[in-house]
């Protein structure tokens, strides 16, 4: 693991947190790249990232001369190239749960909120603020709601998503719940989450990488 590490990050993008996660879990050294993703009118458009990722989108990971795109993979491939400590469990069933809970939030609550998808409803739609907002709400309420009942029903739940250990699916849950509390998503319903959460937050890696605490993050974040 000789190659520098650099990451495309915004500083309150869920997508780059969770990498963020990953890489402070498995003690691995990186230089933040900042990309605003609201400033001149969005950096992730300009031409020299748009190469880079013709996506748009963060994060992006530099290895040496190989670039990474889209978190959960960029997850997997720092698991295989830095097994240890693990982000996926031993057993194959057990990978294909937390990978589940995983894609739950990256794939099937995250998209719906993303900033694109927020900016298309207002400029194409006239959505108003109120209304996207509620949009928002609704998509992470019941993304949560199925996932505190599989965390809640699962006897391999422990102390986080799966186990004693911090995983994928911790990766990916801490900072989507940051993005509930930011649009007024009320959590109560969900305590196995917020056990888990809480447990995380506890941990070096997830404070280390929270919003406030990047180097691009407004003084008063």
């Amino acid at each position: 693991m000789h190659e520098p590490l650099r990451l495309y990050s915004y500083w309150r993008s869920s997508a780059a947190w969770r990498v963020r996660i990953g890489l402070h879990l498995k003690g691995l050294a990186y230089e933040t790249v900042p990309v605003h993703l609201l400033r001149d009118g969005g950096q992730q458009h300009a031409p020299d990232y748009a190469a880079r990722n013709p996506q748009q989108l963060v994060p992006v990971l530099l290895h040496g001369e190989r670039t990474l795109r889209q978190s959960l993979a960029i997850l997997e491939y720092l698991e295989e190239i830095h097994p240890e400590p693990a982000l996926l469990p031993a057993e194959a069933r057990d990978r294909a749960h937390v990978r589940g809970l995983a894609q739950l939030v990256a794939c099937d609550i995250h998209p719906l909120n993303n900033l694109r998808v927020l900016q298309y409803l207002e400029r194409e739609w006239n959505v108003p603020q109120p209304a996207r907002d509620e949009w928002v709400r609704h998509w992470i309420a019941g993304g949560l709601a199925a996932m505190e009942k599989l965390l809640a029903g699962d006897l391999a739940t422990g102390s986080f998503c799966h186990g004693e250990a911090p995983g994928l699916a911790d990766c990916c849950l801490v900072p989507q719940l940051y993005n509930a509390r930011r649009f007024g998503v009320d959590l109560a319903p969900y305590p196995t989450i917020r056990r888990i959460e809480a447990a995380c937050l506890g941990l070096p890696a997830f404070d280390a990488t929270r919003p406030e605490n990047q180097p691009d993050a407004p003084a008063a974040a």
